[in-house]
């Protein structure tokens, strides 16, 4: 066998339950299944990686022979790969309050159907919900005798209205996810408030551009932490040099106060017990009380970069690891939100998000919020629409003013390098001073 330094095989198997009803007409409903696994193996300079359709990973012939094949790939670069050491260890799953797969999909069916049905209210020309459930059986395997096993089991739901009058359309749009049992039942209130927030907007003033003070809600702000944040703390971006972060562990860059965490250990929708190369995961603070503390890493680029701890390797089915977010959020501060609020005095109240872009190597996003309030003598006022957040993320750090006391986790899902994995996100209400707002009103 060519020289191989190190080896690891991650094998998933699992199902997909997917059901979509679009204006009330059921799209599809159906599970499919999947057995896929990934070998690493790290030749003399770099990694040779293949990956398989229905290993058996209890056949000692059969991982050899596919060790030897992705060491002959290894390649051999000049760049060096080496890997960090790093703790192993496995977290106990959070046991199911309700197993998913104990509900027929006809139910599932019909439960969404309720959900997708609340949102048709008046004025409300289209809806559509979908339903998604994830079951995947993990095994993984090193040539350093590491091995584990797990089962994790995720299922949620988003569903979408649009609203028109006199030609103008608005959305309206809710979700939920959990780790932890099925998430259908009673949850018709999410249609109904997705349906009247469309409705709502129709009726809405355009907003006015400008700086100005800006309250984000805890899904905006967890928005932006995630995006603008947490993807600029990934290793791989720092070690690449596209990283407005690179070279500031110790700077202070944002406002006294401010805490920043990723936590792969945390039972929120980005849980995993352990990461996709065996590493122990836990709390990792990227900013600490304004300064830069950390990077997200995994055995690879904290070898190569530093100022960091591994446990940041995740891998969607039948793809090798790289380094990613899982449950990123701003801590609790201690002020009320009807201290943010009154404190605004004249400002804007965002609320949502509807995406945006974001250039963690020039430091600098935009974000569309889902809609907003104008604060006025510092209460909330008029509702407005087409709605924006952008500036310079270091910038946006310092103008923190007040940080509250109502953290709220959003669960979702984040892509990278072709690979989509679950995510969680979040934040207290958030003040912030000088805040670029874009709008279209005059």
């Amino acid at each position: 066998m060519a020289e191989a330094r190190y080896y690891d095989i991650r094998c998933t198997k699992g199902e997909i339950t997917l059901i979509d009803i679009d204006n009330g007409l059921i799209e599809s409903a159906g599970t499919s299944y999947f057995d896929r696994t990934v070998v690493r193996v790290l030749g003399p300079e770099g990694w040779g990686i293949l990956t398989r359709d229905h290993v058996d990973i209890d056949s000692t012939r059969e991982i050899v022979a596919l060790v030897e094949e992705a060491a002959r790939l290894a390649a051999v670069t000049g760049d060096r790969v080496d890997l960090a050491d790093a703790p192993r260890s496995l977290l106990p799953v959070p046991p199911l309050t309700e197993d998913p797969r104990d509900i027929d999909l006809e139910e599932k069916t019909r439960m969404l159907a309720e959900i997708e049905g609340a949102a048709r209210i008046p004025e409300v020309v289209n809806t559509r919900a979908r339903y998604t459930e994830g079951i995947d059986s993990v095994r993984f395997l090193d040539s350093s005798g590491n091995e584990y096993s797990y089962e994790a089991v995720r299922s949620g739901f988003s569903v979408l209205a649009i609203a028109s009058r006199n030609g103008m359309m608005q959305m309206g749009s809710e979700r939920d996810h959990t780790t932890t049992g099925f998430n259908l039942r009673g949850k018709q209130d999410l249609g109904r408030k997705a349906g009247e927030v469309a409705v709502s907007l129709l009726g809405a003033k355009l907003a006015k551009g400008g700086s100005m003070r800006a309250v984000l809600d805890p899904e905006l702000a967890g928005v932006f932490t995630h995006e603008a944040v947490g993807h600029a703390s990934e290793g791989d971006l720092v070690r690449e040099g596209a990283s407005v972060l690179a070279g500031r562990i110790g700077e202070q860059i944002g406002c006294e106060g401010l805490v920043i965490v990723d936590d792969p250990s945390l039972h929120e929708f980005g849980f995993i017990p352990v990461d996709a190369e065996g590493v122990a995961v836990r709390r990792t603070e990227i900013i600490r009380d304004g300064v830069l503390s950390s990077y997200l890493h995994n055995r690879e680029t904290l070898a190569a970069v530093g100022d960091g701890v591994p446990g940041h390797a995740r891998a969607e089915h039948g793809a090798p690891p790289i380094v990613r977010m899982s449950n990123t959020f701003v801590e609790n501060g201690d002020a009320a939100y009807d201290e943010i609020v009154a404190e605004c005095r004249d400002g804007i109240l965002l609320i949502g998000s509807r995406g945006g872009q974001v250039d963690p190597g020039r430091g600098i996003f935009q974000f569309n919020a889902e809609y907003g309030y104008l604060i006025r003598g510092g209460e909330t006022t008029d509702m407005v629409r087409d709605v924006s957040l952008s500036g310079e993320i270091l910038s946006t750090l310092h103008d923190i003013t007040l940080l509250g006391n109502d953290l709220k986790m959003s669960p979702g899902y984040c892509g990278k390098g072709g690979q989509t994995v679950p995510v969680s996100d979040g934040a207290p209400h958030i003040l912030l001073e000088n805040a670029t707002v874009g709008g279209r009103g005059a």
